[in-house]
């Protein structure tokens, strides 16, 4: 079974605009996203043998894209709001 990746596109396509709009707006979101995106792609790489780590270091990479992918959420549902 193939593992995929998180991307945020795919984990909330409803947000698909507004994403680019804050991307370019606003700073932190975009430190955010572009760290989720980092993280993402490490995991990927770990889950698929790619790159290898120890179990505990891949569970601390997948427990902070859990945490950032609430705050860009929580950014997503603010702007929304504005």
């Amino acid at each position: 079974m193939p593992i995929e990746h998180h991307p945020l596109h795919r984990e909330f396509p409803e947000y698909i605009p507004l994403m680019r709009q804050l991307h370019t707006s606003d700073e932190e979101f975009r430190v955010m996203f572009e760290e989720y995106h980092r993280l993402d792609t490490k995991i990927y790489n770990i889950d698929e043998d790619i790159t290898p780590a120890a179990d505990h270091y891949a569970e601390d990479l997948k427990k902070r894209r859990v945490h950032l992918k609430d705050m860009l959420y929580q950014k997503l549902v603010n702007a929304e709001k504005d």
